[in-house]
């Protein structure tokens, strides 16, 4: 049986660090990948399988079932091991707390966790080595700030609010583009919007620091931070102090996702009513929202994204990566959020609600329009991919679709879109 000694193995085993995106594929028994059965690498993928069998005998209410396969899960399963090691141990976590309906509390205890041995320098060094060895954040960075820099042409009082969890990595490049405008350097004001109180703690050091570089770079600035909030749903027009004069762009960088599905429509209606000269929205492609009333079908879409996110980490970075380990340990949150907590089931309100870039698509077609990418930025989008190992590629969206697509051996992985009202 599951006895308490699996328990602690389980806790002892997820020891988060800090939280930014992550995403991935069930690259053999993936909904939405081969269908088949078949797995595609070498060997027979046998997390995956007993996965998802654990899966649908919690959906069936199976306890014998259960036990068994928890306990089987927990005996091959290991967050030092190879890729299905890992992913078992992972997915074995959110298993046994949506079994036992304890996912709050135990996403309170990671979160508690990570918040502790969070540090500025820790974070940065972890960004900053993952955006070294894979495009999966560079790219979107890239491609938005393309959008906004040709956006806000010309214009001498710019706003910037910056919805995202990247710690400000993504404008250092946008300053120095500013600074060798052709036209006068204009004046640029940057609101970071923070809910995380992991992201609150190290804002005061981002915000020096970014004070310093554009004094640097010879760019007029003004930082401000909003740091009130516990989720993105009770953001307002007036916190974010918008002047009439002031040509404005929001950024949204995996910020969404954690807004309630119930909430999307208001919070795009509010970037509306900012009058922004563009919006650029950057989302992992994976669908955890249509079917967050299903447990099987969730689970299996969550499968396949974060075996997709756990293969690419594995391929970019070297076996012994401390960075590596950092990033896996960083999706055991993200997967007990998703998969064994209720949305708005704490003070926090948010969640971890991912949707495809065709259903943004839709929810941002209701406020605003496309803005196709020009070639200009596509091909600094391509120079930067060429940077990394192969297997990375550059889609264009399908019909009826808008954006650019990250890809990672062909299976969409990433999406960037851009809008104005």
């Amino acid at each position: 049986m599951y006895n308490n000694n699996n328990n602690n193995n389980l806790h002892h085993h997820h020891q988060p660090q800090i939280s930014h995106t992550s995403t991935s594929r069930s690259s053999d028994y993936s909904a939405g990948g081969s269908g088949d059965g078949e797995p595609s690498g070498t060997g027979n993928k046998w997390a995956s399988r007993l996965l998802k069998e654990c899966a649908r005998a919690i959906s069936d209410k199976d306890s014998s079932k259960i036990h068994h396969l928890l306990w089987m899960l927990n005996e091959l399963s290991s967050p030092y091991g190879d890729c299905d090691q890992k992913l078992a141990s992972y997915f074995l976590q959110a298993l046994f707390c949506k079994a036992t309906e304890s996912g709050q509390r135990c996403f309170n205890t990671l979160t508690s966790v990570a918040e502790k041995s969070h540090s500025f320098d820790s974070a940065r060094k972890l960004i900053l080595k993952f955006q070294e060895v894979s495009p999966w954040t560079t790219f979107g960075h890239l491609a938005a700030n393309g959008a906004i820099l040709e956006a806000l042409d010309g214009e001498p009082k710019l706003h910037i609010i910056d919805i995202s969890n990247t710690l400000c990595t993504q404008w250092p490049t946008l300053l120095e583009a500013l600074a060798t405008r052709n036209d006068d350097t204009p004046h640029l004001k940057l609101t970071v919007v923070v809910t995380a109180n992991i992201v609150r703690s190290v804002m005061k050091e981002i915000s020096q620091r970014m004070e310093k570089f554009a004094r640097l770079m010879g760019v007029p600035f003004e930082f401000n931070v909003i740091t009130g909030l516990n989720h993105l749903g009770g953001l307002t027009k007036e916190a974010l102090g918008v002047l009439e004069d002031e040509a404005v762009a929001v950024n949204c960088i995996g910020a969404l996702r954690r807004v309630t599905v119930k909430e999307r429509a208001p919070l795009i209606q509010m970037f509306r009513s900012l009058g922004p000269k563009v919006v650029t929205v950057v989302e992992e492609e994976a669908d955890f929202s249509s079917t967050r009333y299903e447990f099987v079908k969730c689970f299996e879409e969550c499968l396949r994204f974060y075996t997709l996110y756990f293969e690419m980490l594995e391929e970019c970075f070297t076996p012994t990566s401390n960075e590596k380990l950092m990033l896996e340990r960083e999706c055991s949150r993200s997967i007990v959020r998703v998969l064994a907590c209720e949305d708005g089931q704490d003070n926090e309100s948010e969640c971890e609600r991912r949707e495809r870039g065709s259903q943004w698509s839709e929810r941002l077609k209701e406020a605003f329009s496309p803005v196709g990418f020009s070639d200009d930025v596509a091909d600094d989008v391509k120079a930067l991919l060429k940077r990394y190992k192969a297997g990375w590629g550059l889609a264009q969206p399908h019909q009826n679709e808008t954006g650019l697509y990250l890809t990672w051996k062909e299976e969409s992985v990433v999406w960037v879109s851009a809008w104005k009202p």
